[in-house]
């Protein structure tokens, strides 16, 4: 249910931003979203499709951009993808980890016209 708050601060951001540049017409969304931020697409896609309606994004589409998980090892310093939920270094085996991308939520870009 959280995706609803998230994707009304989406909008909010974007009708802000497009008033801003003096455009009543918002054609695209390009949106970032981590594997690890806990934010569901098609949640977003559903609320936005709603709450759109009557506004300068009606007309718009979101385009997702995922971004895998990503880990470093901070024993060894190796880079690596999880593969599933046991989060073990695959050079050393350490569990002492850092999470360097995944956990993103953001807008990349908005295109108007």
């Amino acid at each position: 249910m959280h995706e609803l708050a998230i994707t009304q601060n989406i909008l909010d951001i974007v009708l802000s931003e497009a008033k801003a540049a003096q455009s009543d017409k918002i054609t695209k969304i390009n949106l970032v979203i981590g594997e690890l931020s806990g934010v569901v697409s098609n949640c977003v896609q559903f609320y936005f499709d709603f709450l759109k309606k009557g506004n300068p994004a009606e007309g718009a589409t979101i385009d997702f951009r995922l971004v895998p998980a990503e880990l470093r090892c901070r024993d060894c310093q190796t880079n690596f993808n999880p593969q599933d939920s046991a989060w073990i270094c695959p050079h050393c085996q350490s569990t002492r980890l850092e999470v360097i991308s995944g956990r993103n939520c953001y807008i990349e870009s908005i295109e108007v016209e």
